[in-house]
């Protein structure tokens, strides 16, 4: 075997550090954008954000005062022969890098509390902090030391409030927690089933109970105004045939209550009135918000899609560092510096340029979404809008993940707009988006004595020419959480 040397060409990609952060961005979602921004504004002393968000906020000061970061510059004087600049409250700011003037809002100059006759120290022109969250163990600690006067009592109440979820509910039984106490404290069960009786009278109504039907009854029990047949009914149902209500089952509960339907309707609105998780008002949940990427408006000439500004930071280099390595005073490493700030930039550019891109093809291809709703929505599939484009498939689902679209009719994903297509008896296809919306009407719009099962779903939309199966139904029904026919009957 004898070597030899050979010269061959060949073409390859090589995915160079700018083509990764290219990529890497495309696929950040607004906030994880930001995150990777605020990395690297601190990484990079080179880069630079106009559009600071902190800029405008209050900041403490040592003496305890509070100070407006955007407090506005002290006018030079002006020069011979010419006016004095305009007070505060009336001078434009000017971006020099946008090449546009705005005027300075009124709340942002301390003349407008002066202008509308208001002391800085009126209750309005200060600030507005947030309110302490109130937890269930505080609500209910309240109670309790304004209620109970033994401090043994107290203490036991105050055990119990311990052990209770996030719901109110009391999972562990009580002999589990008396045997962890003491045997020379001298508890005996007698004492923590009053202990728990307390709880029990204590609001929220529920609060305390070891089951969802002992919760119900004891909210029932203090529901003001109320027949006492119908209370006693309410609570026979709880208490003995609560599996049969949640599976409304009517024609079982009649026969043990033996009642008519008028009887186990006012029974069934008592119950309604009750909440099966009294200490949830309290969670410290936050509930999540999404800021759009694109904003989709109806126009003269058809629908206009324009990328939300409030998301797109505004970068650039610093002049100052700029101008040091022009003069060759700068150290080596801020060449690099210099030139990973003027990607960062570009790839942030394109990358916005991109997802504007894709919503224009989105829209062109939905015109009818946008016109009449999710039932006139047509099957789509990313390589349609890949072939469009000229992009990759791949390219195309970052774009559309975690990115998101303010449309008349609400805010989706971009990936919302993608779907598979159901055979028409036309021939044609229909979108499988456009096919939920279908379902969520007709079961809108039934009777409630009489819902519609799937397969009377399936043939009403097959008189409507679309070909679908009773078990797809069930598939869309139960991913659009609409419970059975059995769940939706009522009296």
């Amino acid at each position: 075997m004898k070597q030899s040397l050979q010269l061959r060409t060949s073409q390859h990609l090589a995915l160079t550090p700018q083509l990764q952060q290219s990529i890497r961005l495309l696929q950040l979602s607004t906030l994880e954008l930001h995150q990777e921004l605020e990395q690297l504004l601190t990484d990079n002393p080179l880069l630079e954000r106009l559009d600071d968000p902190l800029d405008r906020s209050l900041r403490l000061l040592s003496d305890g005062a509070l100070s407006s970061t955007a407090a506005p510059a002290e006018a030079p004087p002006a020069p011979p022969g010419q006016e004095a600049p305009a007070p505060a409250a009336e001078a434009e700011s000017f971006d020099g890098d946008a090449g546009e003037s705005t005027a300075a809002p009124e709340g942002d100059s301390d003349w407008s509390e002066a202008s509308r006759g208001k002391a800085p120290d009126d209750e309005d022109s200060r600030p507005q902090l947030e309110a302490h969250h109130c937890t269930l163990r505080e609500h209910l600690m309240e109670q309790m030391r304004v209620t109970v006067l033994e401090l043994r009592d107290r203490a036991l109440v105050e055990l119990i409030i311990d052990a209770l979820d996030d719901n109110g509910y009391l999972e562990e039984p009580l002999d589990d927690i008396l045997a962890r106490l003491p045997e020379e404290l001298e508890v005996d069960a007698d004492e923590m089933r009053t202990a728990l009786a307390l709880l029990q009278s204590f609001d929220p109504a529920g609060v305390g109970a070891r089951n969802a039907s002992e919760c119900l009854a004891l909210q029932i029990k203090r529901l003001p105004q109320v027949a006492r047949v119908t209370r006693r009914m309410a609570l026979t149902i709880v208490e003995k045939h609560l599996a049969w209500f949640a599976q409304r089952d009517f024609n079982k509960l009649k026969k043990a209550l033996d009642c008519d339907d008028e009887d186990l309707r006012e029974a069934q609105t008592v119950i309604r009135l009750c909440n099966p998780h009294p200490g949830a008002v309290f969670a410290s949940d936050v509930s999540d918000y999404v800021v759009p990427d694109v904003v989709v408006k109806r126009a003269r000439n058809g629908w206009q899609v324009s990328l939300n500004n409030d998301v797109m930071p505004r970068l650039r280099v610093n002049a100052m560092y700029a101008n040091l390595l022009k003069q060759g005073k700068g150290e080596g490493g801020m060449g690099a510096q210099l030139q990973e700030a003027k990607w960062l930039i570009k790839n942030m550019r394109q990358r916005f340029d991109t997802i504007l891109r894709v919503a224009q093809a989105i829209v062109e291809r939905q015109k009818d979404f946008f016109s009449h709703g999710a039932v006139a929505m047509r099957p789509l599939v990313l390589r349609e809008i890949a072939d469009t484009l000229g992009l990759h498939e791949s390219t195309i689902s970052r774009v559309t993940t975690q990115k998101y679209m303010l449309t008349p009719h609400g805010m989706f994903e971009l990936k919302y707009f993608f779907g598979s297509h159901v055979a028409t008896e036309a021939g044609g296809e229909a979108s499988s988006t456009a096919i939920r919306a279908l379902i969520v009407q007709l079961t809108g719009a039934e009777n409630p004595k009489n819902p519609l099962s799937d397969s009377k779903i399936a043939d009403m939309l097959g008189e409507q020419g679309m070909v679908i199966a009773r078990r797809t139904v069930a598939k869309y029904r139960e991913a659009l959480k609409i419970p059975p026919v059995s769940l939706r009957k009522s009296l």
